[in-house]
């Protein structure tokens, strides 16, 4: 929907604000703008609509439509030969740079009451967004959220945003931390994913901290090339005056003195101002010895994978940075109840034991098996599939590949095939476990049935990863999107066998 706010601006003041040279038209010269949108379906009365020309649709074709709408003025990048404008008009150098810039200056830059800490990265992005999140809580900073899994205000309730991506538009990113301050928020924390930071969906947000978790292959339908993705996403830490960086990530060598300030970490051993050493993977979760510039202490973390350590890390430096003291990151830590569908357990009567988790890359899904892989007695048995349409078809091959070295039996299934033939992707992922010589596997083309084959399967001390969807509440087919919870399914299925 559409990001309202109030009071609103006059459009004059607006065009200042963009530096836009605006053209008036019709009786109303200096109309109220009371929100603003890029999608023409969420246009309300006072909206100004921005004309974002798109790969397969310019939205200045959508110039009558907002009109009969209510839209007050239209923003673009300059009307089309031969077309005219039904609504004052504003010619702007970059059509979404001026979507976010709008969206903060109607909301009243919200960011700019709030402490920020923007998470950026490949993998891990997600766990340590909440982790940041809940070690502000423990020290006392009522904080809000704004992640893959959905948003929340600083009460903690959970909302879901209705779109199917990781950052919302400018537009609800603005709202959202309004929403926040609002309600009396004094820090916020943002995943900002590669296509959030190249599509200018978080411009105009004032961060205060930039986290740098990992950089692997991901996205490159739409980036291009690793280095493009890369230098995406470094545009966070470009646009913040404090970056916590991971040294034992390659590509933090290029992040160096990109900030004004910067700290490091490291789970692996290498020199980082905050460290982890005698880290221990138990029963009852993870547990380390912290070097840090606020000193030394013990911290247990009640979270499945070793690879939780550098989030951990990441989250407490980050909080640290904006005042948390370490006996509230101990505490913090010790009470963190996990994130859905991130190595979230499955409760099960019999001694299974069934992880959903959001792994859907290779290296993601090997850390993943890896570390199941340590603590499971029996065998272990891993679902999954790769996404449809131009995502990354590169990546199935390898996941197949990953999946039957590691696990001792994988089954693939679908994960949001969208328009590519689900046969198509079941095949490659086949060729890639194949080609490796490796045979433990089956396809079983609907993800329920899978899921459910995969249960009965399992016998007491054998671990079942379901590996790709985590908390996403859609599975997106060729002609249908569907409700989707696979914790649920998890859970039925568990009840059936």
């Amino acid at each position: 929907m559409a990001a309202r706010y109030d009071p609103g601006m006059r459009l004059a003041e607006l065009a200042d604000h963009l530096h836009a040279h605006l053209t008036p038209v019709g009786p109303e010269l200096n109309p109220e703008v009371t929100g603003v949108t890029h999608n023409a379906d969420w246009v309300q009365p006072g909206s100004a609509f921005v004309a974002i020309r798109g790969a397969r649709f310019d939205g200045h074709s959508f110039m009558d439509r907002v009109a009969q709408a209510g839209a007050v003025a239209v923003i673009g990048e300059g009307l089309p030969d031969g077309v005219t404008s039904p609504l004052p008009y504003l010619r702007v150098t970059s059509a979404r740079a001026a979507l976010a810039d709008a969206a903060a200056a109607l909301a009243g830059h919200p960011s700019r009451d709030l402490r920020v800490v923007g998470v950026t990265g490949t993998d891990g992005k997600t766990t340590t967004s909440w982790l940041a999140r809940h070690l502000l809580r423990a020290a006392g900073q009522r904080t809000g959220l704004l992640s893959t899994v959905g948003y929340e205000l600083p009460d903690g309730t959970l909302r879901h945003f209705p779109a199917h991506f990781t950052t919302p538009e400018a537009p609800q990113v603005q709202a959202t931390l309004a929403d926040m301050v609002a309600a009396g928020a004094d820090a916020a924390v943002l995943e900002a994913s590669s296509h959030a930071l190249a599509l200018e969906r978080v411009r105009s947000v004032a961060w205060d901290v930039a986290v740098w978790t990992h950089l692997s292959s991901e996205h490159l339908d739409f980036h291009g090339t690793l280095e493009n993705y890369f230098a995406d996403k470094r545009r966070l830490v470009e646009a913040a005056p404090f970056a916590v960086l991971n040294v034992d990530d390659p590509w933090t060598a290029q992040l160096r003195g990109v900030a004004p300030a910067e700290i490091t970490y490291s789970a692996e051993g290498q020199h980082a101002d905050w460290r982890a050493t005698d880290i221990e993977e138990r029963s009852t979760g993870l547990h380390f010895h912290v070097i840090s510039p606020l000193g030394e202490f013990d911290a247990h973390l009640p979270m499945i994978g070793r690879f939780n350590v550098a989030n951990a890390l990441a989250a407490m430096a980050a909080a640290a940075h904006l005042g948390a003291d370490w006996e509230a990151l101990v505490a913090g830590l010790a009470s963190f109840r996990g994130v859905p569908g991130r190595m979230e357990l499955v409760p099960d009567t019999r001694g299974r034991r069934v992880v959903v988790d959001f792994a859907h890359t290779p290296p993601s899904l090997e850390k993943a098996l890896g570390t199941l892989r340590t603590t499971t007695a029996g065998r272990l048995i891993v679902v999954l599939g790769s996404a449809g349409g131009p995502r990354d078809p590169g990546k199935r091959a390898p996941l197949g590949e990953v999946a039957t070295r590691l696990a001792d039996h994988a089954i693939f299934t679908e994960e949001d095939c969208r328009d590519t033939p689900l046969a198509d992707i079941l095949r490659e992922m086949a060729r890639g476990a194949q080609e490796a010589g490796h045979t433990n596997f089956q396809s079983i083309p609907d993800r329920r049935d899978a899921i459910r084959a995969a249960i009965r399967l399992a016998q007491p001390g054998d671990t079942v990863l379901l590996a790709g969807k985590g908390p996403e509440d859609t599975l997106e087919r060729a002609h249908e999107t569907i409700p989707w919870n696979e914790t649920q399914e998890a859970a039925d299925a568990l009840h059936l066998s």
